[in-house]
């Protein structure tokens, strides 16, 4: 007969361990351990998910924006209508994880739900941009989101950053496929018109605003200098297609045609090229 995997007496019954035999006083203290540990590991993967799906949720309605080819004015309907949809279910993935980020446990968990709060600030800010030509407020962004979420000063400072890519992307199609820098005029907070101002324009004072933040020694300070390369970056390729969009109206009159052969060399061809 086998006897692999027991102890076993001289006699060849099984040996009964003195721990098994008699409880421990300890043991109820570890199992308590034991809960509360899968208790923070399902709540920090619900966390995950959700903060996973509010992500996947904002870059669609940042897509959806990038549709959009006007500034300062009203969302086209059908965008707006997919996107009051997104917002919808945004909303309700915030609430499904309300308690879990209630009390302490909102910081415990900060830096699991931070992406997803940083996407959603990006996507309401980029919206808001598009409607009104100016910067969402901290205040404005919270209003949008559930009481019992909390929105940090560095999920809305980083959201900004990664706006700035947006912008970019906005401002250089808008040159590509209207010939002309997007802007115009905006009311000011206190409701006055402000005088008409480019994207450009724009994007060179968000550089200026985040060159002078001082990060050292704050929660910015690990994500800030990284993100700080990419926004320079996105606003000199604004500005680079700014430059070539002057230089080249200059150089080439309306109607210039490049002096490009066939391959049997019975001409050129080509079509009239209008001047930005």
């Amino acid at each position: 007969m086998a006897t692999s995997g027991y102890k076993r007496t001289a006699e060849g019954n099984p040996k009964i361990s003195r721990l098994t035999s008699i409880m421990s006083p300890y043991m109820p203290m570890f199992e308590t351990f034991r809960n509360e540990l899968d208790e923070h590991h399902d709540r920090r993967e619900r966390i995950i998910k959700a903060s996973r799906d509010i992500t996947a949720l904002s870059k669609k309605m940042i897509f959806s924006l990038q549709r959009v080819r006007t500034l300062n004015s009203p969302i086209p309907t059908d965008v707006a209508k997919e996107n009051n949809t997104r917002l919808s279910q945004i909303n309700s993935l915030f609430l499904s994880i309300a308690l879990d980020l209630n009390g302490i446990n909102a910081w415990r968990y900060q830096r699991q739900i931070s992406c997803g709060i940083q996407e959603y600030m990006e996507a309401v800010s980029f919206q808001h941009y598009l409607e009104r030509q100016r910067l969402i407020s901290f205040a404005e962004v919270k209003a949008t989101l559930p009481s019992s979420i909390d929105l940090t000063e560095d999920d809305y400072v980083l959201g900004l950053f990664d706006l700035v890519g947006e912008l970019m992307r906005f401002a250089i199609t808008s040159m590509a496929t209207l010939g002309e820098v997007p802007g115009g005029t905006s009311l000011s907070t206190t409701g006055n018109i402000e005088a008409r101002r480019d994207m450009a324009t724009d994007l060179r004072s968000l550089r200026a605003y985040f060159e002078a933040l001082d990060t050292a020694g704050s929660g910015l300070s690990r994500d800030a200098g990284k993100k700080m390369e990419v926004m320079q970056t996105c606003v000199g390729k604004v500005e680079n297609a700014v430059y070539g969009m002057i230089i080249r109206g200059r150089e080439r009159p309306k109607g210039w045609v490049p002096d490009v052969r066939d391959e049997g060399g019975k001409g050129a061809v080509g079509e009239a090229v209008e001047s930005y």
